[in-house]
């Protein structure tokens, strides 16, 4: 920068810009680029209209261009980069028309390019990044920028662009989401007719397995970009249905048990009794807590206060009548016995008395305020130390009965700032303490059935810890990352955490199928993969993420420990059938490990013997 003071550029004024719009910005460097170009905005007054008329080229090209089908990925990260350094030049006072992104948003919004689907891709971002970073020009308020009022009011956006640039998103949006319902429903269709193929033929060609994955990779793709318009928007995301149990159809024959059955569904998806009780037998809030505290029904004390008042008040202005009535009638009784001085007398005397009684009954309702300002700051208080203790209390609840109880207790202290609190304290359990997860997590189902908040703003908060998580590629912290996706898995296991998230959190490590991704994917699905493999929605999903764990893992030169892992991981899930010599038919067995626990293993040796015994 100071080089750029001390130098005199004027006769370099076109290169400058154009190294400016060639050059390759990221996120990062948008800042730096604005300063620069605010200091040449005010050294040269040729600098600006030529850095606009560059920058624009990035969106119109025109057809003469030769490389527009070279790079798209880059074309359309060019394109990112370029509205945002034009918005905030815009907001440093170097770009003074706001008109220019009206001519953006037609082009980007244009129905023309909906038929692309590469350019649909593109301009969903683009529209994303104009409404997340130029929320102003939308009439919105950006979020924690109250600050900035005054600044955004100097701008001159007219009401006329605003309420284009808001119908003109608006109106893209419900194209793009009802293009998205069409696309599900043709995916929907291909699932049904690759089942009809696998249940008659046993597998699927080439081709329909490719075009099936295409098919799905376009979905999942318009999905994310339609949900983040939306949420640039602030608006609802669009939901489709069933998107969760969205299954993808598997290509392996062994993956299909012979007989034509799904395994999964002859398995139940709990080993024993006592473990489906604590997934699914969850304490009733509403039969132990009353239901003004669940926050279900409006507390009726103040509808009867006011009710109480309103008929004092009644009552009061009715005796206020009848004494005011007595005293005038007794009043010019007394007038024609008494000297009209007396009289006056007398009416000062009473108004004084008046005015004393009312300064008392000022002096009593002040008091009476304080005395409530106290009780209700000793409530809150209260409230607080008991909130306190219950978690202090948290990490100690290791049953199911500590654990029903402590969300009982809760519920006495239901307000919306706990809620916080305790979503926040679940969320920082310790790294070590994995023992807890299910508990928390049972916590959790449990007051989800009256609060909804707490498990979408703990999910909230695990998903974007697993985020940053999964970005970072430095190999430490590893109980950290378990931590979090256990977290997840058991959350699943209760129903809070959608299949959908358990899936993308699998893919993301499976994508880097590397050092700590590997614990992680597995961790998972020791956690939660049997009882997605044995759910009826999502077995065939999981067989495919199964298949893929395998594949990877025969592809890569993994250590003994991680192959280990995965191993195991897989074998928990799949089972092989193995064709015994004689009529014992076919018997399905798990894979034999050393984690194989001692009583199946005798077990299936006793089936086996009586079985045999019984032919001899």
């Amino acid at each position: 920068m100071d080089e750029l003071k001390s130098v005199n550029l004027s006769k370099f004024v076109s290169e400058a810009v154009s190294y400016i719009c060639e050059a390759k910005l990221r996120s990062a460097d948008i800042q730096a680029a604005v300063q620069v170009c605010s200091l040449l905005h005010q050294r040269y007054k040729d600098f600006s209209p030529c850095l606009i008329q560059g920058l624009l080229k990035v969106f119109f090209p025109g057809k003469s261009v030769d490389d527009l089908d070279a790079d798209k990925n880059s074309r359309a990260m060019k394109k990112r980069s370029t509205l945002k350094l034009l918005i905030e030049l815009y907001f440093v006072g170097i770009v003074e028309d706001a008109s220019i992104f009206v001519n953006i948003i037609k082009d980007l919004t244009s129905a023309e390019h909906l038929k692309d689907r590469e350019g649909t891709q593109t301009n969903l971002s683009l529209l994303s990044t104009f409404a997340r970073q130029g929320k102003f020009f939308l009439g919105l308020q950006p979020h924690g920028q109250e600050a900035y009022d005054e600044f955004f009011k100097e701008l001159n956006v007219t009401a006329e662009q605003k309420k284009f640039f808001k119908k003109a998103l608006n109106s893209y949006y419900d194209t793009v989401a009802e293009l998205l319902q069409s696309e599900h429903v043709s995916l929907r269709l291909m699932e049904a007719e690759n089942a009809k193929v696998l249940s008659a033929k046993g597998e699927l060609s080439d081709e329909n397995t490719a075009s099936y994955e295409k098919l799905r990779k376009s979905f999942d793709q318009l999905l994310r970009g339609v949900s983040s318009l939306a949420e640039s928007l602030d608006m609802q995301p669009p939901v489709m249905p069933d998107d969760g149990n969205t299954t993808r159809v598997t290509t392996r024959t062994d993956a299909l048990p012979s007989s034509g059955k799904d395994s999964s569904a002859l398995e139940p998806i709990w080993d024993d009794e006592d473990t489906k009780a604590f997934y699914e037998s969850l304490p009733d809030l509403r039969a132990f807590v009353p239901a003004v505290l669940l926050g279900e029904v409006e507390p009726k004390s103040n509808e009867q206060h006011a009710k109480g008042r309103e008929q004092s008040s009644e009552s009061t202005s009715e005796q206020e009548t009848e004494l005011h009535d007595d005293f005038q009638t007794s009043a010019t009784e007394h007038q024609l016995e008494v000297k009209l001085d007396g009289g006056v007398k007398e009416s000062d005397d009473k108004d004084k008395e008046k005015g004393k009684d009312g300064e008392k009954e000022k002096s009593k309702e002040k008091d009476l305020d304080k005395k409530n300002d106290r009780e209700k700051e000793k409530g809150r208080a209260m409230d607080g130390a008991s909130l306190d203790n219950i978690l202090q209390r948290l990490p100690g609840c290791v049953s199911r009965d500590l654990i029903d109880q402590l969300t009982v207790e809760f519920c006495y202290l239901n307000s919306k700032a706990n809620r916080k609190k305790l979503a926040r304290a679940l969320f920082n359990v310790n790294r070590t303490s994995l023992e807890l997860l299910p508990y928390y997590s049972r916590l959790v189902a449990t007051l989800s059935t009256c609060m909804k908040d707490v498990p979408s703003m703990l999910l909230s908060m695990l998903e974007e810890e697993f985020n940053f998580l999964i970005n970072k590629k430095d190999q430490i912290n590893i109980e950290t990352k378990i931590k979090n996706i256990r977290f997840i898995g058991e959350l699943c296991k209760f129903k809070m955490a959608p299949p959908a998230l358990v899936f993308s959190c699998l893919k993301s490590c499976l994508d880097d199928f590397s050092h700590h991704n590997i614990d992680v994917a597995c961790n998972l699905l020791e956690t939660c993969g049997r009882f997605l493999y044995r759910s009826p929605e999502t077995t065939i999903r999981m067989a495919n993420m199964l298949e893929i764990l395998m594949r990877l893992k025969n592809v890569k030169n993994l250590d003994p420990r991680h192959s280990t892992l995965v191993e195991n991981a897989y074998y928990q899930h799949q089972q092989y059938q193995i064709r015994w010599p004689g009529q014992l038919g076919w018997f399905s067995t798990g894979r034999w490990s050393t984690t194989t626990p001692h009583r199946r293993f005798w077990w299936f040796l006793s089936q086996l013997w009586q079985e045999k015994m019984s032919l001899s």
